[in-house]
């Protein structure tokens, strides 16, 4: 593939309503904040010298290795200079993608597989899967006649290569600590981010000092525990509006204290409001 130097793009947003793919090859990139998708999106590392961090667990990853990232999952790369940092990113429509299942066969499933987020596929797998990804991003450079259908055909065939790699992946465990603290501290917000929990009560339920506590969580996982949580309940508050519930409500149920503290970090997340967001939501669900 010819490398071509490209400015980092940072819309977090997907254009079509199907899939989007992207090559990029870059000599000089900034570590990108924290960030979230309503969409699924694969993650073909090339080249380079990053580390790949999703929910807390961290990647350092190899040429040839694919990452899978669900929906609403916090993720971040941290960008170490020196090498050209090169890759391919495949977005996928979560409506898109639920329209195939056939024979059983579910080509999500591969994103369900909790120890798949991760895949280093052998090295024969690694051609035929690049090849396909090479193949898709020529062919969407292209205007020739039926390109959208060679495309699905060719992502047809990606995903379901994706998914037997998945059942029996070849990967290493994400890199923890042999005291996992960080992890720990994970699992029990994700237990109870929708109630009000504060740093120091994190802290007093694992008896360690909440100053080392933050310092530490913030190493590993990118931002601050109060900005987590906040982004956590936010992702909630955004799938329950996005599926009919109404904003006025919704708030109650993600660990906020009133509609206005909601209304601000929805907003200053999102850039739109909460109910401008279920408007647009429910136009979407009427096409």
């Amino acid at each position: 593939m010819p490398r071509r130097l490209e400015r980092f793009d940072p819309r977090q947003t997907m254009r079509n309503k199907t899939f989007e793919i992207f090559y990029n090859y870059n000599t000089s990139l900034k570590t990108v904040e924290v960030h979230h998708h309503d969409f699924y999106e694969i993650y073909y590392f090339i080249g380079g010298d990053v580390e790949y961090r999703v929910e807390g667990a961290s990647y350092t990853l190899k040429k040839g290795d694919l990452l899978l990232i669900c929906p609403w999952e916090l993720h971040q790369v941290i960008v170490r200079h020196g090498l050209p940092y090169e890759r391919i990113v495949v977005w996928i429509d979560r409506a898109f993608l639920s329209q195939f299942i056939s024979d059983g066969a579910d080509l999500s499933n591969c994103f369900d597989l909790a120890e798949s987020r991760l895949i280093r596929p052998r090295e024969e797998q690694k051609e035929k899967v690049y090849n396909l990804l090479e193949s898709m991003i020529k062919e969407s450079e292209q205007q020739y006649w039926g390109k959208n259908s060679l495309l699905h055909g060719l992502f047809l065939q990606f995903m379901v290569e994706l998914n037997r790699i998945s059942l029996h992946p070849k990967a290493e465990d994400p890199e923890d600590g042999e005291d996992d603290l960080i992890g720990r501290v994970l699992a029990y917000i994700a237990d109870n981010y929708r109630s009000k929990i504060t740093l120091q009560e994190i802290a007093d339920h694992f008896y360690v000092n909440k100053y080392y506590l933050s310092h530490e969580f913030s190493q590993r996982v990118g931002t601050g525990i109060y900005h987590y949580i906040v982004l956590k309940r936010l992702l909630l508050a955004k799938e329950l509006i996005s599926s009919g519930y109404p904003p006025g409500e919704v708030y109650q149920q993600c660990g906020f204290r009133d509609y206005a503290n909601f209304y601000r970090a929805f907003r200053a997340q999102y850039g739109i409001s909460p109910k401008d967001f279920a408007l647009s939501s429910d136009e979407k669900r009427n096409d």
